[in-house]
């Protein structure tokens, strides 16, 4: 048994091989995440006499090269949550934290977690790949609604209320219907210095060339409310160019959110589990591929509890003695990004109400008990996941290996 551990960080790593009872095969040295690097890396490895495991922390994206490479080499790689590793008990009364003592302290953790320990696979690299979509994805929200704010902002000062006018949802390229309107009716009066007919007029060919649905009642409704708007802005060409710089900047970040949101439900379903997350209420095509993104392979998991630990979303323990404290907040320890998504999730039930899913009638019920709003949502996340986990892992123990 040799246990190569590998302490990873930007552009090297530092690897440690040892054996059962303390046995140093190698002591820490430094290798460069270059190709002469790890193919020497590699060559030691496969030299060693044994059968040899390597364990890694998975930290950003600095270990993927590496893990990349050595999987290629037909060697047993495994990428571990580095919770469990700092969680792993040191019999030492000396704090020390390098880079060697780290890396003697992950090939420890090899030997001791053996048996439990989970090759890295070509599916990791898919989930890899969706999870940093997910992570644009989330960047990318975030930026479209400050452009969104933004411009609300600008607005305020030319056209009061003008994103009010229309609720219609992002199309396929990005694009909405009141910021359209906003790029052509940038400024109120570019409505009410029209008469009532021309606007009318102007709109309707405005709504057939952009592909809207055109109501004649909510032309009279936009014109009518004009005449009594005030603007704080000037009606001249600097005051339209900031309108469309701003215009411009929302529209290319809604393009990119709509972009990625393709291509993570695209990846997604190349994954086992896509048509059973899918069929699950409240999930689409948005919310499925960022739960499958963020939880990964529900193999990894030993138990139900694992999962909900995973996403913070677990009750809490705190007991000593004859004490017992009655309720105690979820642990939040786990994936911050998670557990968004299975508030989103939960929200998605609650608007949605269906009868016929448990997720939402357990919420339900906890809601009539009185509960606080995070308490049973919540609750709801851990019943979410639990089902989650059950269904997909019967799911995966029925197609071929």
């Amino acid at each position: 048994m040799n246990a190569v551990g590998i302490d990873v960080s930007k552009g090297k790593s530092m690897v440690a091989i040892l054996r059962p009872y303390g046995e140093i095969i190698s002591k820490p040295f430094e290798v460069k995440h270059t190709v002469s690097g790890i193919r020497s890396l590699i060559e030691q490895i496969q030299s060693i006499d044994g059968e040899s495991r390597i364990v890694m922390e998975h930290t950003g994206r600095y270990y993927e090269p590496l893990v990349r490479e050595l999987s290629k080499a037909d060697l047993f790689v495994s990428a571990i949550n580095p919770k469990l590793i700092k969680d792993f008990g040191d019999n030492s009364l000396r704090k020390v934290k390098s880079d060697k003592a780290d890396a003697v302290k992950i090939a420890r953790y090899t030997l001791d977690s053996w048996t439990e320990l989970r090759q890295y696979s070509l599916m990791d690299e898919i989930r890899n790949q969706l999870k940093t979509m997910n992570r644009q994805f989330d960047f990318y929200m975030k930026h479209k609604t400050a452009m969104k704010n933004n411009l609300i902002g600008i607005l305020d000062q030319t056209y009061p209320g003008a994103n009010t006018y229309f609720d219609s949802p992002a199309r396929e390229d990005g694009s909405q219907k009141w910021v359209d309107f906003s790029a052509t009716y940038w400024h109120v009066d570019c409505v009410r210095k029209l008469s009532l007919n021309a606007f009318i007029d102007h709109y309707q060919k405005w709504c057939k060339r952009r592909k809207y649905n055109f109501s004649r009642s909510k032309a009279v409704e936009i014109y009518e409310a004009s005449k009594e708007l005030v603007s704080i802005l000037p009606k001249d060409d600097l005051t339209k160019l900031i309108i469309k710089q701003a215009v411009e900047q929302l529209n290319t970040a809604s393009q990119t959110v709509e972009q990625l949101r393709a291509m993570m439900n695209e990846a997604a379903s190349k994954l086992p589990e896509y048509p059973v997350v899918m069929a699950m209420k409240g999930v689409g095509k948005s919310l499925g591929p960022q739960l499958m993104a963020e939880i990964g392979d529900v193999s990894r998991f030993t138990h139900k509890g694992a999962i909900t630990a995973f996403a913070g979303v677990d009750p809490g323990v705190n007991e000593s003695g004859s004490y017992e404290q009655k309720s105690v907040p979820a642990s939040k320890r786990g994936s911050s990004t998670l557990r968004k998504t299975l508030f989103q999730v939960m929200d998605v039930l609650i608007k949605t109400k269906p009868q016929d899913d448990p997720v939402y009638l357990f919420m339900d019920k906890k809601r009539a008990q009185g509960k606080p709003y995070y308490v049973y949502m919540t609750a709801g996340a851990n019943k979410f996941l639990r089902i989650y986990y059950g269904r997909v892992k019967e799911y995966l123990s029925s197609l071929p290996e």
